[in-house]
């Protein structure tokens, strides 16, 4: 008979005994956490054994995760096949097309919560079930401020579809579909057929957004195998997967790898190769950042556009490119791509079974399709997917994807548009009236991190309607705020200082001129400095939010070169 009494207090806590409750007693609150445990039917047997966490995010707001409860069947019979105890927990569960104002805005919230939860539940590992973008930044971040071992099992990417002699996927088709339709060339009925036919299976976007590029990083840090960042949602391998997530969390017991031990500058610039040569999301970016911020490592932006001259485009994807996540996987994945990448990489970079980055890309088969993943010597683009700018508009950095840009644009000078926030835009944008010629620049400001629009994918400002239909393509495009990652165009992001926190930004108005110059890495506002300090003098910043998560965002919000994270959660906390 189990004696409460008996047990030595010398040895430190494990599975259930781990993080009891207080009531100055520890015997009695593990007796209670035991009678109320029993009480969901397991036996003494199973309550004795190590507790793996699996985090789920599944929600019926939530198409991505449509696939979360098999893959936490398949994780608990890792567990359980290792010795361990698999105790699910729901958490903040974040999908873009539910989220008002937008995703991003609540990325923070779902890393808070998630590390509280990792902290104060009684588990010597976890297993994160992400993918919907800002989830598995949220959870990496988490995982890296609790500092317990941690897997991370994303859900993988959705299939494409066959469609009237094309294929489809979310979301870079949805865009690139809309566009046509605001331009005329695509009529009601076809814009409906088609909005049946972009997201057909469960999974993340199909192109290599943020989801897929999230992935990518992950699997490069170290925090799953490196097949796992691209197999479908709908594969079987992905539940092979979530069995391996599962087993490998109770590895991780008995020989432990933290993940700030995984997050190391050498690692965080692995990633940001990985980044460039996917010509991956410009999101990744910021929650790179923020990642790596959580252990006190910073990504520099300018470090950033060093590695983008040496570092050539090679992934042939959408938005970049032509091909979908599921070519990618069937082209070799990210092993291959790592491979090609091998002479600038750190390879002593260890994952959480302890094996180097060599090691890893060492393993597997050696089959590449170059068709998707193409040789050093045969590049998508010679030098990587992403450029910082500064200047005077952005002191502190922005982000221009030159890989899904129009390169005919990227030395112009021009008179701007400005659009003084979301509102502001989406009344004036499509005005027959709007004094706007081919040749502008749009500008949008008041939509960075500190605003209650919280940063949403904005960036990509629609083409005024009239010039749409005029033919017109792509013009240059700035503001403080982000792009999906399934988006394209010349389209310059994350403008720093934003404008709300009293940025040159906040200082633009429409019938300036801006200079964007990508050789020379500059954005400038050509305004006269006397003119520049009298509109300062005149600024004055939007009130704060009355209460709430929107208010403590307002007051702890970094801006994006810093991940856009709360600076009371890194570790110097600020």
């Amino acid at each position: 008979m189990d004696d409460p009494a008996s047990r030595s207090h010398d040895q430190p806590p494990r599975g259930l005994g781990r993080n009891a409750a207080n009531y100055g007693d520890r015997d009695f609150a593990l007796y209670l956490r035991r009678s109320f445990a029993k009480s969901m039917g397991y036996s003494q047997a199973m309550l004795e054994r190590p507790v793996v966490g699996i985090a789920d995010t599944g929600s019926d707001f939530n198409n991505c995760h449509r696939t979360a409860p098999e893959l936490i069947a398949a994780v608990k019979r890792g567990v359980l096949a290792a010795g361990g105890l698999p105790l699910a927990f729901p958490t903040v569960s974040l999908c873009e097309p539910f989220l008002h104002p937008c995703s991003m805005h609540y990325r923070n919230l779902m890393a808070l919560e998630t590390e509280a939860l990792l902290k104060a539940q009684p588990m010597d590992a976890a297993v994160l079930v992400g993918g919907c973008d800002k989830t598995v930044p949220a959870q990496l971040m988490a995982a890296v401020s609790a500092d317990i071992p941690a897997v991370q099992l994303v859900v993988g990417p959705m299939l494409a579809t066959r469609f009237e002699g094309e294929r489809l996927s979310a979301c870079t088709d949805c865009r690139r579909y809309w566009a046509r339709y605001r331009a005329g060339e695509v009529d009601a009925a076809r814009i409906g057929r088609i909005e049946g036919n972009l997201a057909t299976t469960a999974g993340t976007c199909g192109v290599m957004g943020t989801a897929s590029t999230m992935a990518c990083l992950a699997a490069t840090l170290g925090f799953m195998p490196l097949e796992a960042a691209s197999v479908p949602a709908v594969h079987a391998d992905r539940l092979r997967l979530a069995e391996e997530a599962g087993a490998l969390a109770v590895r991780l017991i008995a020989q432990p790898v933290r993940p700030r031990e995984l997050v190391t500058p050498e690692s965080v610039e692995n990633a940001l190769r990985v980044l460039l040569a996917l010509g991956g999301s410009t999101n990744a970016l910021i929650h790179l950042a923020a990642v790596a911020g959580r252990c006190g490592v910073t990504v520099d932006l300018r470090r950033l556009d060093a590695l983008s001259e040496e570092t050539p485009v090679l992934v042939d994807l959408k938005p970049t490119g032509e091909g979908y996540m599921e070519d990618f996987h069937a082209a070799g994945g990210l092993r291959a791509l790592l491979r090609e990448l091998r002479d600038l990489l750190h390879l002593a970079c260890r994952d959480l079974y302890g094996r180097t980055l060599a090691e890893r890309i060492a393993e597997g088969p050696d089959f590449v399709d170059r068709a998707i993943i193409r040789p050093r010597a045969e590049p998508v683009s010679p030098v990587g997917g992403l450029v910082a700018l500064f200047g005077s508009l952005a002191p502190e950095g922005a982000i221009l994807k030159r890989s899904a840009a129009t390169p005919a644009l990227f030395e112009t000078e021009a008179r701007c548009v400005v659009f003084d926030g979301l509102e502001d835009l989406a009344a004036r944008i499509d005005d027959e009236a709007l004094d706007v010629t081919p040749h502008d620049i749009l500008v949008l400001k008041n939509a960075g991190p500190r605003t209650p629009a919280g940063m949403p994918e904005a960036g990509y400002l629609p083409i005024p309607r009239k010039l749409a239909r005029a033919g017109v393509k792509d013009m240059v495009r700035i503001s403080d705020c982000r792009m999906s990652g399934t988006a394209f165009g010349t389209i310059v992001l994350h403008v720093a200082p934003e404008a709300a926190a009293g940025g040159p930004l906040a200082l633009a108005e429409t019938g300036d001129r801006i200079r964007l110059s990508v050789r020379e890495r500059r954005l400038d506002l050509l305004v006269d400095e006397a003119e520049l300090a009298r509109r300062r003098a005149a600024w004055r910043p939007p009130p704060p939010p009355a209460r709430g998560w929107d208010r403590l965002v307002y007051e702890q919000v970094l801006q994006a070169p810093a991940g856009a994270d709360l600076a009371f959660l890194r570790p110097e906390g600020r």
